[in-house]
């Protein structure tokens, strides 16, 4: 459950979101804020459960603010906590929805007990809405068939543009041929041996679940909810006209999200979820086989993720090619599909060889391939003698090829080398990516918030993966990192004679007794009595 928190005064903030061990309880403090307007703009992107909110704030008041939630987000379960005991103020918040209205000070354990009855209230009225009866109501009454194997056939890339825009008119869909597209694909994770309620014969129950809660969690989204024919459930987003192609990531990355959590809710198990790169109509079957390929990537990062996926720049525009054949090997290669490489290749080369061909006309044959292998290779600005290697050197003479299977397996080899070092530039890009997180931590120390989901808005990627993957690569959280560079840049201010206000600001704390309390368990001494300390001691964290 995702919990935001409105509060003015920064002490009680400060109390309420790192005081409280929501985490026990499987409650995620997304975002906090100072008043009611600052709060309004953050719940479209923060997409909160439920809004701990106090009364008397600047700007606009809690029971203001209360009044436009309700409007515009009636899911939200609000909870006031106000230092009013007047009863038309309770009438009045009781009258906007408010679940609960708490009388300041309250003890932590009743502000707990509040937002958790909140948390109650949220997964009976999502185990009402996807009850297994509804789910069984709703296989009788799923979508067209007609459009179900439209869209299946899209992923296949099986149509060309005239057919893709017939298509659409003669099933009613209300899709346009010139947006931008970006495919998802969603499944349910692997059931692990302890889980008693489902086995293998309700896998089939299960992927159908999956896919009505999506229909149903992203129905206001301009978002197209269907299965592969492994069972997937494939989400096909249509990118707005008005939005940059971040936009559209970040859009989607909120979504996927929430959605994962509410599968977590509704079913008491968890699914993941791959995403492929942006394009337009005819990018629809590389991003949809680039997001097959990016959920098997739950091996490295565990289950219950939404993972990107990961591609090096390009330097120039990839090349069009008009051969099915160019085509077919591409997405084979773009997706790492070695078997797929390796059929083409043979079947290329059995075709070529079942006639009576010439020594020339073959070479001639083996001219042709390697300007594909080459196109693939520099259209994404690699160089040539790095991913070949050894092999090289055939391009530079094909005459040392002297034979059908020299040229056919140096034709494999070559399409293997190529797959291996995608796979090199792919775990590259993800240590730039962590790169790009620790030079953004020393650019925003002590001058911006500092939490995995601002970092996560500003490189418009998934928080959930940015934090596994900041772990796995630093074997440390993204916070226990940031709180160890805000202490160690506190103590060299103080090293330096900066006084102990002007260090809590510097170092990202506008509340110097918190300050103090968190300076005072990370190096042991409080920095009043760490600045009357001899410049020379050395201290060491607890």
């Amino acid at each position: 459950m995702n919990l935001m928190i409105v509060e003015d005064e920064i002490r009680i903030m400060n109390s309420l979101v790192n005081n409280i061990p929501w985490n026990e309880y499987g409650i995620e403090v997304v975002a906090a804020a100072e008043n009611g307007l600052e709060a309004l703009s953050l719940i479209e992107r923060k997409k909160p459960d439920i809004v701990l909110l106090d009364i008397e704030m600047p700007e606009m008041d809690g029971l203001t603010l209360a009044k436009f939630v309700r409007e515009l987000e009636p899911q939200i379960k609000l909870v006031v906590l106000s230092g009013h005991d007047d009863f038309h103020y309770a009438q009045a918040a009781v009258g906007l929805g408010v679940m609960k209205y708490l009388l300041k000070p309250a003890g932590d354990q009743e502000i707990m007990d509040a937002v958790l009855q909140a948390a109650g209230e949220i997964r009976k009225e999502l185990m009402e809405k996807h009850s297994m009866l509804e789910l069984k109501r709703k296989w009788q009454d799923r979508l067209p068939q007609l459009q179900d194997d439209f869209y299946r056939n899209w992923m296949m890339d099986r149509y060309a543009e005239w057919e893709l825009q017939k298509h659409m008119q003669e099933l009613n869909l209300s899709l346009n041929v010139f947006s931008t597209f970006v495919v998802a694909v969603c499944e349910i994770d692997p059931l692990s041996e302890q889980d008693v309620r489902f086995t293998s014969s309700d896998q089939s129950l299960l992927q159908f679940s999956l896919e009505c809660i999506t229909s149903e969690c992203l129905r206001d989204e301009d978002c197209r909810v269907f299965t592969d024919a492994d069972g997937a459930t494939i989400l096909l987003f249509v990118g707005k006209p008005e939005e940059s192609e971040q936009e559209v990531i970040q859009r989607i990355n909120v979504n996927v999200a929430r959605l994962l959590n509410i599968v977590k809710e509704c079913l008491k198990i968890t699914a993941s979820a791959g995403l492929g790169t942006f394009g337009s109509w005819d990018h629809v079957s590389l991003s949809y086989r680039q997001a097959r390929r990016a959920i098997q990537e739950r091996a490295i990062y565990g289950n219950d993720m939404f993972i990107p996926y990961l591609d090096v720049a390009s330097s120039r525009q990839p090349v069009q090619f008009d051969s099915d054949f160019e085509k077919q090997l591409e997405i084979a290669v773009h997706t790492d599909d070695s078997l797929e490489v390796i059929r083409l290749i043979e079947y290329y080369f059995e075709q070529l060889y079942a006639y009576d061909v010439s020594t020339q006309r073959v070479y001639e044959h083996l001219l042709y391939l390697s300007s594909v292998f080459t196109r693939i290779i520099q259209s994404r600005g690699w160089s040539m003698q790095q991913v070949l290697q050894e092999d090289y050197s055939a391009f530079l003479a094909f005459g040392s090829l002297l034979s059908k299977d020299q040229i056919v397996t140096w034709a494999k080899r070559v399409a293997s080398r190529i797959i291996l070092y995608r796979e090199k530039e792919r775990k590259h890009s993800s240590h730039e990516l962590v790169k790009k997180m620790l030079d953004t931590v020393e650019l925003m120390l002590g001058k911006e918030e500092l939490t995995l989901h601002t970092l996560a808005e500003r490189l418009y990627v998934n928080p959930s993966y940015l934090s596994r993957l900041f772990k796995k690569e630093e074997g440390k959280s993204f916070s226990e990192y940031v709180l160890k560079r805000s202490m160690e840049y506190a103590k060299e201010l103080l090293l330096n004679g900066v006084k102990v206000y002007d260090a809590a600001e510097a170092a990202g704390y506008r509340d110097v007794s918190y300050f103090a309390k968190v300076f005072r368990k990370y190096w042991g001494v409080a920095p009043s009595e760490f600045k009357r300390q001899e410049r020379s001691t050395e201290l060491t964290p607890d």
